[in-house]
């Protein structure tokens, strides 16, 4: 079989189904849905985004983060695989924290105490973050090593830890951002 003759024999299933009024999904892409006026439309599925700020002493946790968190159905946004050359950087971040369902802000005592981005980061999120209903979770502290999280942080905001055991920590963590 032939590929263009594949890609016929699923366009006409699609049509068959829609003409039948079914619904029909398209696993990672979104869903064709039947529509009285347009005869279908289709609906994108829109994978929660998920900003991981941290520190460069910590790219690695922080990559092991972001994969874990694409592997099970996220969007995660990390400035390493987003950024590209020549962007406007500081904008780019802005834009990506402003569009994101949550921040993950991943302390470690390589960054609790450390001046710059990510602090700057962590700064603008909590600025979005009083657009949000109060109810409603966006920031997300997370622990990659022992350390005693900034104050205001503390005070306000429940953490988790990926340590010791990180496959548990992981595991909070993707509840809490599948129910939040």
């Amino acid at each position: 079989m032939t590929e263009c003759s594949s890609v016929e024999q699923v366009a006409r299933i699609v049509i068959r189904s829609l003409a039948a009024g079914k619904v029909v999904e398209i696993d990672g892409l979104g869903s064709f849905i039947p529509d009285a006026d347009l005869g279908f439309r289709f609906e994108a599925l829109r994978l929660p985004q998920v900003f991981i700020a941290y520190v460069r002493e910590d790219a690695v946790l922080a990559r092991r983060l972001y994969d874990s968190l694409e592997a099970v159905g996220f969007s995660p946004w990390m400035d390493e695989h987003k950024l590209v050359a020549g962007q406007n950087w500081p904008r780019a971040i802005e834009l990506a924290i402003e569009s994101s369902d949550f921040v993950l802000a991943c302390y470690s005592a390589n960054s609790v105490n450390k001046k710059g981005g990510f602090q700057a980061e962590i700064r603008y999120a909590l600025d979005c973050a009083r657009q949000i209903p109060l109810d409603e979770i966006f920031i997300v502290p997370v622990r990659l090593s022992p350390c005693r999280l900034p104050r205001p942080i503390e005070r306000e905001l429940h953490y988790v830890d990926l340590f010791p055991d990180w496959v548990e920590g992981l595991t909070r963590l993707v509840e809490m951002l599948r129910v939040g």
